[in-house]
């Protein structure tokens, strides 16, 4: 939950960048669920995607991706649960559950011995180091090292990391990181010991172990910083070590941190000796190598390129192919999106009246097919750990209910139908995309509205959607949890205190609703998640009544891996092969 305050500008424009670099970066960084459409984990043949056999130590992993892991950088990172090759070299407080499905969700300890402490109302929260943690020199990892990695991440040039600190630390908002404030340090990070760190929050924050897991709570020695050129070896705590780093992420060559010990770390099994990231890659060559497998490439994986629709029909029947597809779910909703400061959507009965409108089978089949995305009458993703709750408040069934729709319109003093314009991205992403669009376009007339198409360069679609001066009245929009749970979904999205009127505004209804803002604080303080979750789902169900979005659909990601990898394990955070439990020939 990202709160109000001073900051807010800088948060709003690291945020807009962060969201489509995380998604890039891992197909969905924050995430959901490897089930197929049997309810199986894994591949479509409803089996473990991979090789067969026992995972053995040894061999290079080749990682085949279309985008470089630009920014090497703890503080620049913007990741979730430590994020995928990233993890690999830097360890936070806590981590992700390197488990399968629902299990994967939580949140468990990394360099900490617990996932936290908090007080009484959760604006304090503590962590106690585990014993023997060393650096890949072998120095020793200290509280005071994670507590300047944390503070680093507040210097203007190492920016691009999550914001939540700034918003969340008390006096974060007016922080600027540890080259301007003459060695004074952030106040609400204390270190009574080596062992020891405290943080001190503006507010009760329930979730605060989720946050932890984000790449600022690496450590980071002091005397080995070297500011923006940290990222191009910056000092290991995990499983591999940074040998080489050219073209600012293109490739990326991780071997062995020898003075990384495993009984520190029940998460990262790492069992090849070398990790060989080359990025820069077109999507359909990265498909390509990894179906045909020759060579190195049959010891390889991606961490960010989906297959499309056309690679899956190439697929069809290939028994061989299909046991190497990995499929999960992404944390993600893609939506319809109304501004109800503009006509008609200002009324109710209209919103109402294009949700039960929608043919969403035309709008998955424009999003790739049923195989890559799930129909979506809520919000919230399907998965527990988001506090999924059920509810079709207008149900449209498979095709839509042009009936139900043009009573209402009549009801709203438009008896003869409407013309609206439905704005959305020329970017071929399937997602907010021409094809969607028209998927919509075409559901609406069936109830007798007319939808004209105004498609914009991605660029300028983005600016648009989140202006809160121009936002347009009815838009295709889409949003991505940080991490599994109701909260990074809700309270942007609908949290009234953080409309935002001179910057990027996320709150598309402008939504400002005094119970919402107070529920979404209550339920901020709950440090039992699984209590939250059910809160959440219930807000979600509360929020949708008013027709302030419609749900479309959640996408779901497919990826091959080489012939020769095993061990592949997705899980309902990430919803994408977790690299550090892959294992190869």
């Amino acid at each position: 939950m990202l709160s109000a305050g001073s900051s807010r500008q800088s948060r709003i424009s690291r945020r807009i960048a962060a969201v489509t670099v995380s998604l890039v970066l891992a197909g969905g960084a924050a995430a959901c669920g490897p089930e197929d459409a049997a309810g199986k984990a894994g591949g479509e043949s409803g089996g473990k995607p991979g090789a067969a056999g026992a995972p053995q130590k040894g061999g290079t992993l080749t990682v085949l991706n279309t985008e470089p892991q630009n920014d090497f950088d703890p503080a620049r990172l913007y990741t979730s649960g430590g994020g995928n090759v990233p993890s690999l070299v830097f360890r936070t407080l806590t981590t992700r559950n390197r488990e399968e499905g629902q299990a994967g969700a939580k949140v468990v300890p990394d360099l900490a011995t617990d996932t936290g402490r908090p007080n009484a109302d959760a604006t304090e929260w503590t962590y106690t180091l585990k014993d023997g943690l060393k650096y890949e020199d072998g120095t020793p990892i200290t509280a005071a090292d994670i507590k300047y990695g944390i503070e680093r991440s507040f210097a203007a040039e190492l920016s691009g990391g999550a914001p939540y600190l700034r918003d969340w630390l008390v006096g974060g908002e007016t922080y600027e990181g540890p080259y301007k404030d003459g060695g004074k340090g952030l106040d609400s990070i204390v270190v009574p010991d080596a062992k020891t760190i405290v943080f001190k929050l503006r507010k009760p924050e329930g979730e605060f172990p989720f946050l932890a897991t984000q790449t600022q709570f690496a450590p980071v020695p002091k005397a080995k910083d070297t500011g923006t050129k940290y990222e191009e070896h910056p000092v290991s705590s995990g499983p591999y070590k940074v040998v080489k780093n050219t073209g600012d992420g293109e490739t990326l060559l991780l071997e062995r941190n020898e003075n990384w010990d495993p009984k520190t770390d029940e998460e990262r099994k790492a069992y090849p000796d070398r990790i060989d990231v080359r990025s820069g890659l077109d999507a359909a060559v990265v498909n390509q190598r990894l179906s045909t497998s020759s060579g190195p490439d049959a010891a390889a994986v991606t961490t960010d390129t989906n297959l499309g629709p056309a690679e899956l029909a190439q697929i069809g029947d290939n028994k061989e192919l299909a046991g190497r597809v990995g499929t999960g779910h992404f944390g993600y909703v893609n939506y319809l999106a109304f501004n109800p400061k503009v006509a008609p959507f200002d009324n109710p009965k209209v919103r109402q009246a294009i949700a039960y409108a929608i043919n969403r089978t035309s709008v998955i089949n424009a999003a790739g097919g049923s195989a890559l995305a799930e129909p979506a009458t809520t919000f919230l993703p399907e998965r527990e750990a988001f506090g999924f709750t059920p509810y079709d408040h207008f149900p449209a069934g498979k095709t839509g209910d042009p009936a139900k729709a043009k009573e209402l319109l009549k009801e709203a003093g438009h008896p003869d139908g409407l013309t609206i314009t439905l704005t959305h991205s020329n970017a071929q992403n399937r997602q907010t995309s021409p094809e969607v669009a028209t998927a919509v376009q075409q559901g609406l007339a069936a109830a007798g509205i007319t939808v004209k198409l105004e498609g914009l360069e991605n660029n300028a679609f983005n600016e648009r959607r989140w202006d809160a001066k121009n936002t347009p009245g009815f838009f295709l929009s889409r949003w991505g949890a940080d991490w599994p749970s109701g909260g990074p979904f809700l309270a942007p999205i609908y949290d009234g205190r953080q409309i935002v009127t001179n910057g990027s505004n996320y709150n598309h209804a402008q939504l400002n609703d005094p119970a919402v803002n107070t529920e979404i604080d209550e339920i901020a303080k709950l440090t039992d998640l699984a209590a939250a979750g059910k809160r959440w789902g219930a807000l979600d169900k509360k929020i949708g009544e008013q027709a302030l979005a419609v749900p479309l659909f959640h996408p779901v990601y497919k990826r091959l891996v080489g012939k020769d990898v095993k061990n592949v394990v997705i899980s309902d955070w990430t919803g994408v092969l977790d690299i550090s439990q892959v294992a190869v020939k």
